[in-house]
């Protein structure tokens, strides 16, 4: 954004230049050529007046070493023309083409030339200046100089080279003034941007600092720092009120679980049917609280990541869980790279890798297979688990992670529907996500994304 204002900026900046820099050297070009042709007119009305006085043969040798001193004195080549443009004298031939100048033929006409608007440096061309020659009122030649440019060019591209020069020093001022406001203006909107992916990535303790800029955005600041404030109330009390309901819950449950065990030896017959039910909804409400338990530490952890060995910690979990998929006859495999290194929370990676696992071998058919894949993909460490149960249908795909969310045709597994989104809370506060994909043919692909180190993300862009 700070370019694109920049680049506006100095879009106006420079039409403004534009506008004032280009009349202001045509204006000293005509100034620098209208100069130099009231001199010439000058000495051109001179020289018809004494081209007036000539009136005979005999007077021509004058005239003409009149016009040569001058040419000799200035460079300028002057003559005497008569009515028919031929020349009569003249301090060095001015061509036979010099009848044709349109200075010389309104001067024939009886009309002083006028001058031209400006003379650019690029235009070699002389600055003829003519003027009629008059006996008693009428136009019998005309004086004529023909001076060279070279040096009212020199002027002209001189001044137009300061004009350039000031309007550069002019960009390059707005250019830095320009990007210093920018910066000014946007400092507050970039230290938002940053901060507001800090709270979304968990970190409810960010908050932007006095960064300055224009009176609204730091307005904007207040109320967004007072807004993460509310939030973070809201959010700790949520938590915690999970947390604790979850924690007090679980005394009187486990009482309450130990009662009625005590109590299956006086129960008769036909009631230990319903006896083992209570029981078993009670050892699952126990389940639901631990998870949620589990729930709330897992989304106020704040440990640092660090930079560890995927494969590694992935060897490590497989052999945690081979007893438990070896009961049901499920093969566990790795797959993939060794070397891939992740920039995650060990313990809360290694919890959210157990959540997906639980699930690959709790859906998998007896005799199944999962595979742990580890790889990379553009910009994360990528750890993908393959299994080959029934699979999700599409529409259900986007409510994985959902709490207590289950598909209705997974109801007879045993769960709570509090796994992966404890494990999309794990992955949360390093970072990292989870998305899931139906196989081609059979079964579930999981990936967890996990961040690359921070010297790997440099070396990547």
């Amino acid at each position: 954004m700070r370019a694109r204002i920049t680049a506006l900026l100095l879009t106006l900046v420079a039409c403004l230049l534009l506008a004032l820099s280009v009349p202001l050297a045509l204006s000293t070009a005509a100034r620098e050529t209208e100069g130099v042709f009231l001199d010439r007119l000058n000495d051109t009305e001179r020289f018809a007046g004494l081209a007036e006085q000539a009136t005979t043969d005999v007077d021509l040798p004058w005239l003409a070493g009149e016009l040569a001193r001058y040419q000799q004195v200035y460079g300028i080549t002057a003559a005497v023309l008569d009515r028919d443009g031929a020349v009569r004298t003249g301090s060095s031939p001015p061509g036979p083409s010099i009848a044709a100048d349109p200075a010389v033929r309104a001067a024939l006409a009886g009309r002083r030339s006028e001058a031209p608007r400006w003379v650019a440096p690029w235009q070699p061309e002389p600055l003829v200046v003519a003027v009629p020659v008059l006996r008693a009122g009428d136009v019998v030649g005309a004086a004529v100089t023909i001076s060279p440019t070279t040096e009212l060019r020199q002027r002209v591209a001189w001044w137009w080279a300061l004009v350039a020069g000031g309007a550069l020093v002019a960009v390059v001022v707005c250019t830095l003034l320009t990007s210093r406001l920018a910066r000014w203006v946007l400092r507050p909107v970039h230290d938002l941007d940053a901060v507001a992916h800090d709270i979304a990535q968990g970190r409810f303790d960010a908050r932007v600092g006095d960064a300055g800029g224009p009176p609204e955005l730091r307005r904007l600041t207040t109320s967004f720092n007072d807004m993460a404030d509310a939030v973070q109330t809201s959010w700790q009390r949520q938590r915690s009120f999970v947390s604790d309901a979850s924690h007090q819950l679980r005394n009187p449950l486990s009482a309450l679980l130990l009662r009625q065990q005590a109590l299956e030896m006086d129960l008769p017959p036909e009631l230990r049917e319903d006896w083992a039910s209570a029981q078993e909804e009670g050892r699952r409400l126990h389940r639901v609280l631990d998870e949620l338990l589990a729930l709330a530490t897992a989304e106020q952890s704040v440990s640092p990541p660090a930079e560890i060995s995927l494969g590694d910690l992935v060897d490590e979990r497989i052999a945690s869980w081979q007893p438990a998929a070896g009961q049901r006859g499920i093969g566990l495999e790795r797959t993939g790279a060794d070397d891939v290194r992740g920039f995650a929370d060990p313990t809360a990676l290694g919890s959210a890798l157990d959540a997906v696992l639980d699930n690959a071998i709790k859906f998998s058919p007896e005799g199944g297979r999962v595979v742990v894949d580890v790889g990379t993909s553009d910009e994360d460490a990528v750890i993908t688990v393959l299994d080959e149960g029934p699979g999700l249908a599409a529409d259900e795909l986007d409510r994985i992670g959902n709490r207590f969310w289950r598909s209705p045709r997974h109801q007879n597994v045993e769960g709570s529907g509090l796994g992966v989104s404890i494990a999309k809370a794990l992955l949360a506060s390093f970072g990292g996500a989870l998305e899931a994909r139906n196989r081609e043919r059979r079964g579930l692909a999981v990936a967890v994304r996990v961040p690359v180190p921070p010297d790997q993300r440099l070396t990547s862009r």
